[in-house]
């Protein structure tokens, strides 16, 4: 989704991010206007898929770290010979 109000999310920190969710739900719940309420509820999806994207990337950096760390100890849990 592309909004021209909303600026790059590169220069926001992750907390930003969950800041500007919770102030776009109040916002949204705030206004009676359907037009608004439609407006933000793009601004606010786009704000979700960001923190969404955010998480499982440090999830994948959190297994890859694990899956080469050399004294993992699950590694020792299969045993094939």
């Amino acid at each position: 989704m592309f909004n021209p109000l909303v600026d790059s999310f590169a220069k926001l920190s992750d907390s930003e991010i969950e800041d500007k969710i919770i102030e776009l739900s109040r916002k949204f719940f705030m206004t009676n206007n359907p037009s608004v309420q439609q407006q933000i509820s793009v601004i606010l999806e786009m704000y979700k898929e960001e923190g969404r994207a955010r998480r499982a990337s440090a999830m994948v950096q959190r297994t890859k770290k694990t899956d080469d760390d050399p004294e993992n100890p699950l590694d020792n849990l299969i045993n094939v010979s």
